[in-house]
């Protein structure tokens, strides 16, 4: 069965940094755009940044204001998040989705029920 996984997550403390892997099992991600999304507790899920299939362009949320970072490796077939200067309110469950279409612009986050493929989530727990 064709599905993401993601992995990295953890209790970290305030300004503190993770990086969030998402693998991908039963097919390969580079021919992927990948997008990560969070959710925290009684909130809706919100986007936070994308990446096209090649690596070469990224969008972010306004939020994100350089703290979080979207990369990838297709030589080992990764997408990562790089999560910088961690505050409480970035604890939630983190996920990765990918899609054979190009969905990543500038308006991704709207598009999310469009991915077809999505991981389990890890959860990113920021407190001292």
């Amino acid at each position: 069965q064709s599905q993401l996984v993601e992995s990295g997550g953890g209790l970290v403390q305030p300004g503190g940094s993770l990086r969030l892997s998402c693998a991908a099992s039963g097919f390969t991600l580079d021919s992927y755009d990948i997008a990560w999304f969070r959710q925290a507790p009684g909130k809706e899920r919100e986007g936070i940044g994308c990446i096209i299939s090649s690596g070469g362009r990224t969008s972010y949320e306004d939020f994100v204001q350089g703290r979080f970072t979207v990369s990838r490796d297709n030589a080992k077939d990764l997408a990562y998040l790089q999560l910088t200067n961690l505050l409480p309110e970035d604890t939630a469950i983190y996920y990765c989705a990918a899609d054979a279409r190009r969905l990543c612009h500038s308006d991704f986050a709207v598009l999310q029920t469009e991915y077809g493929y999505w991981g389990q989530g890890t959860q990113v727990t920021v407190s001292s």
